[in-house]
C-alpha cells in the first residue's frame, strides 16, 4: 500500500514578515503625488505660480513649469490681441482651443510621468530660466 504523506513542500516561513521600510514607501508615494499635482498646475494656466513658489527646485517639475508658462504667455498675449483685435475672435478662438490641447497633453505627460516637449512651443521653454 501507498503512504498518505503530506507533499506540499517544506514549511513556508512565518507570514509576520515586516513590510520592507513602510514609512519610506509612503514618503515616496508622497513625493510621487506631490510631483504630480505640481507638474499638473503647472499647465493651468495663472496656477503655473503655485508650483513655481512651492517646488521649483524639483527638475521634473521644473521642466513642466517652463512649459507651463510658455503656454501662459501665449494665453495672454491671444487675449491682448483679441482686446485689441477683436474682429479676428474665431481666430483667436482657434488658438486658444490649439493652447488647451497643448496643455491637456503636457497634462498627460505628467501624469505619464515624462519629461516629453509639447508640440509646436516646447522647445521656446529652454530659453525661460528659472
Amino acid at each position: 500500500m501507498e503512504d498518505n504523506q503530506n507533499t506540499n513542500g517544506p514549511e513556508t516561513e512565518s507570514m509576520s514578515e515586516t513590510p520592507v521600510s513602510s514609512d519610506a514607501h509612503k514618503e515616496e508615494d508622497r513625493d510621487d503625488h506631490h510631483k504630480t499635482l505640481m507638474g499638473v498646475l503647472a499647465y493651468l494656466g495663472p496656477l503655473v505660480l503655485i508650483p513655481f513658489l512651492v517646488a521649483r527646485e524639483d527638475s521634473f517639475v521644473k521642466f513642466h513649469i517652463k512649459q507651463g508658462v510658455v503656454l501662459f504667455i501665449i494665453s495672454l498675449l491671444v487675449w491682448a490681441a483679441s482686446v485689441i483685435m477683436w474682429f479676428l475672435m474665431p481666430l483667436w478662438a482657434i488658438v486658444n482651443f490649439a493652447v488647451l490641447i497643448l496643455a491637456l497633453i503636457g497634462v498627460l505627460n505628467v501624469v505619464r510621468g515624462k519629461e516629453k516637449e509639447i508640440p509646436l512651443v516646447g522647445h521656446y521653454s529652454a530659453k525661460i530660466h528659472i
